[in-house]
């Protein structure tokens, strides 16, 4: 099992971006997903979560800007950002329980996809 990450890049401040978390493997289902992001000098912090049942939760600091989504038959996450500022600028990463098979045994594990690179600048 494995989660890539993609959809980073350079960005002007009040643009967008939309990263994409995929799931890969012999999956069952993605369970809890999250978004974290890891700026230059600072810890990793969480940005936002999703449940399995759809429950979403934001960090104060892209509240009303970004939007965290999953589209389970892709076995895929998204996070839409909108308005981009400069401190928005950092690695992102991906992270999630999955539900998945080996050797015929189900089992469940979090895994964390590799960052993607956000800069805000002009």
């Amino acid at each position: 099992v494995q989660l890539q990450a993609s959809g980073g890049g350079l960005v002007q401040p009040g643009g967008s971006l939309r990263l994409s978390c995929a799931a890969s493997g012999r999956i069952v289902s993605i369970n809890g997903a999250r978004w974290y992001r890891q700026a230059p000098g600072n810890q990793r912090e969480l940005v936002s979560s999703i449940s399995s049942g759809g429950t979403t939760n934001y960090a104060d600091a892209v509240k009303g800007r970004f939007t965290i989504s999953r589209d389970n038959a892709k076995n895929m996450v998204y996070l839409q950002m909108n308005s981009l500022k400069p401190e928005d600028t950092a690695v992102y990463y991906c992270n999630a329980e999955i539900s998945a098979v080996d050797r015929d045994i189900l089992y469940e594990k979090n895994y964390w996809g590799q960052g993607t690179e956000v800069t805000v600048s002009s």
